[in-house]
């Protein structure tokens, strides 16, 4: 489906930063927004608050926001923009989605909280839990405990640890599995 004039428009003003432009881009693409969201939390099996919804709409705003609008500037017109923008929310949400099932996996977020992050834990008990995290790393071996900090804390991807450790790529998930498992017996150990 080629690009349509309307959201060439829209787009045009969005980045050159005109009055009004950037709530009629919201008006224009938050449906299609809640639709990718609502969409892959039933696909993964994921039930969504309406907080999960907002929290993951205000993600992916934030996404299209930063640097001077990068992700919009990146959009070459092969395509809608409506189609563009759906793969751009769907990669926000499912690695939002993944990365709440990596948590519950790990015994760090249970399946009441919020689909994004430790949710309406409070300030000190997230600092509690960064410590236990910080705690349970340190008796890991260094190679599988510095694995597990590049993915969960710092965000890196599989191909980004490789390149960054100097190891295969295949190798990463099944050193974070490994880790994983030592760390959930570290835990039921100290409780």
């Amino acid at each position: 489906m080629p690009l349509v004039e309307t959201d060439r428009q829209i787009l045009n003003r969005c980045l050159e930063r005109e009055p009004g432009a950037w709530e009629d881009f919201v008006d224009r693409f938050l449906g299609v927004f809640i639709h990718v969201i609502s969409q892959s939390g039933y696909a993964r099996s994921v039930k969504l608050s309406q907080a999960d919804i907002d929290d993951l709409c205000s993600e992916i705003f934030v996404t299209l926001l930063k640097n001077e609008f990068a992700v919009l500037r990146h959009f070459k017109g092969r395509s809608s923009l409506a189609s563009y923008l759906v793969v751009v929310a769907r990669r926000i949400v499912v690695k939002a989605l993944v990365k709440r099932k990596q948590l519950e996996a790990m015994g760090h977020v249970d399946a009441h909280q919020s689909a994004l992050s430790v949710g309406g834990a409070d300030h000190v008990q997230r600092l509690a839990d960064s410590e236990e995290v910080k705690m349970m790393l340190s008796q890991l071996p260094a190679s599988e405990a510095n694995i597990v900090r590049m993915y969960h804390l710092e965000g890196k991807s599989y191909r980004e640890i490789s390149s960054d450790l100097g190891i295969p790529e295949n190798s990463v998930g099944p050193t974070l599995h490994r880790a994983r498992e030592r760390m959930k017996q570290l835990k039921v150990a100290s409780d």
